[in-house]
């Protein structure tokens, strides 16, 4: 293993140990919710899939998992810093809101609906693995890497973001895996500040990469197919 290697899985493993932190303290230590056992299994869902999304491009694509390791407001430029600041923003709040249902006991979620929620996750995050198999490209900030081409195979033949796709699905696991029906009122906020962030980037990247213009003729949809 080379020293460039070992400091990439390094790097990841401490994201891997933050993201931890952040989920067990946004979820547990605002209220007594130790007991709460929706909590508990949304934690380590969440976290074990990043964990295992993580190993795989560490393993079989660490040039893209160092592309993604570039993330957040700092990493980008102009307008995205705002919108990224929004989209961690509503993120949170999406795990937030359902935090402060269960202990306020504003909604009753069948389990049925829990374990949709659950499921939802994990068809999220397998849609981003998906994608991940098919972009080598696939940075968390926009930006053209050496040698980048325009995809549209797999899931980038039906729409053109599918990335997000994948992100509003989980969005939409989050509040029912933690038994809130308030917390999909953020999928909304998510929705709007992703739809922004791709016009964005479909502005960018028609401007600056070869052939992503007569793409955009070719695959109609952008997030969801036959809506928008």
């Amino acid at each position: 293993m080379t020293p460039e290697t070992r400091s990439l899985r390094a790097r990841a493993s401490a994201r891997l140990f933050r993201l931890a932190v952040f989920l067990l303290l946004i979820v547990f230590f605002p209220f007594d919710n130790l007991r709460w056992w929706q909590g508990w299994v949304f934690v380590a869902l969440f976290w074990s899939c990043s964990a295992a999304t993580t190993a795989y491009l560490a393993i079989n694509d660490p040039k893209l998992l160092e592309r993604r390791m570039k993330a957040g407001s700092r990493a980008e430029q102009g307008t995205q810093k705002t919108i990224i600041r929004l989209l961690i923003i509503s993120f949170s709040l999406a795990i937030a809101l359902p935090v402060i249902d269960h202990h306020r006991g504003w909604s009753q979620v069948p389990l049925s609906m829990v374990v949709l929620g659950e499921a939802l996750i994990v068809l999220g995050f397998v849609g981003v693995w998906a994608v991940f198999r098919e972009n080598t490209y696939g940075a968390s900030t926009i930006q053209l890497a050496q040698g980048q081409t325009v995809i549209s195979t797999g899931p980038y033949g039906i729409v053109r973001h599918p990335m997000y796709s994948m992100a509003l699905v989980m969005f939409g696991g989050i509040p029912l895996a933690l038994g809130s029906w308030w917390g999909l009122l953020t999928v909304l906020t998510n929705f709007a500040v992703l739809a922004w962030r791709l016009l964005d980037e479909e502005r960018f990247l028609a401007g600056n990469l070869l052939g992503y213009s007569d793409y955009l003729k070719r695959v109609r949809y952008r997030l969801v197919p036959l809506v928008w």
